[in-house]
């Protein structure tokens, strides 16, 4: 883990924002393609994750403007992890700012059942980190098969490029209805929606053990994170024009090539061998 002397800040970070036209066409094709999932689904409502980080947040304000309050179910999921402003800032979303339909669930109960079956894995902090997430979506498919639901996930494109979330975990959805997003533009939309600003610039944090945050872990902080992914992953530039323009190490710019190719295998579906006939 990175401490905060050590995240790498791009010199000059790319300028991924929208305009305001562009706000709205965002704003509008997203909401149009929640309601087409929901309506090729046949059902009439969503359940989603909330966590108090602004990619939840974002996501059902959106499942909101797309379906109505009424068709949003939000489920605030804590573990003995998670920072309490977190789960306050979850269920003031579900509460105070969209007055959606929310059940908190403790998940502790079932993180221990497991690590009982098999002890061998307790102080294994990422497989119980893992284990943590993935409890989460077994609640979410849960609740969604029981009120015939669709589950909305809340990944954002930087995350799903470099495999910064976990395989049948928060990965387990049926859509992403931010997927299209890098964190920034995230952060962005968020706030022309109406999402306060304490929300949209919190620290981000999966949260899988205590005092854990994304820019620790990764070694950089987002909008360093999208500049090497718009640039070098999507744009094609070279790895040392890539360093060269942001100002960043050569090796940085290839610990993101790294991260991810070794994570194609979260963007597919499982692979087995071709058909011999």
């Amino acid at each position: 883990m990175a401490t905060a002397e050590s995240i790498v800040r791009a010199d000059e970070p790319l300028n991924l924002t929208f305009s305001e036209a562009e706000l709205e066409a965002h704003r509008d094709h997203i909401t149009s393609f929640i309601e087409a999932q929901v309506d090729a689904a046949g059902v009439d409502t969503v359940v989603m994750g909330l966590s108090g980080g602004i990619d939840s947040t974002l996501v059902s304000h959106l499942a909101v403007e797309a379906l109505g309050r009424d068709a949003v179910h939000g489920l605030v999921m804590p573990s003995e992890v998670n920072r309490a402003d977190n789960m306050s800032d979850a269920e003031r979303v579900a509460n105070d700012l969209l007055g959606i339909e929310y059940d908190v669930i403790e998940i502790n109960p079932l993180v221990d059942t497991f690590l009982d079956a098999y002890p061998d894995a307790e102080g294994d902090q990422l497989a119980v980190g893992n284990l943590r997430v993935r409890c989460r979506a077994v609640l979410n498919y849960l609740v969604g098969n029981h009120e015939q639901a669709l589950v909305l996930g809340t990944g954002n494109r930087s995350e799903a490029l470099v495999g910064y979330y976990t395989k049948y975990g928060d990965g387990a959805v049926d859509c992403h209805p931010i997927a299209a997003l890098y964190k920034q533009q995230v952060r962005q939309l968020a706030k022309h929606v109406g999402v306060p600003d304490d929300l949209a610039e919190k620290t981000a944090s999966a949260e899988m053990w205590a005092g854990q945050t994304d820019a620790d872990e990764m070694g950089m902080d987002y909008d360093t994170l999208d500049s090497i992914l718009a640039l070098h992953i999507d744009g094609g530039v070279p790895a040392a024009g890539t360093a060269d323009q942001l100002g960043v190490p050569l090796d940085v710019v290839e610990t993101v090539r790294e991260m991810y190719e070794s994570s194609a295998h979260k963007r597919a579906m499982p692979p087995g061998p071709d058909p011999l006939y």
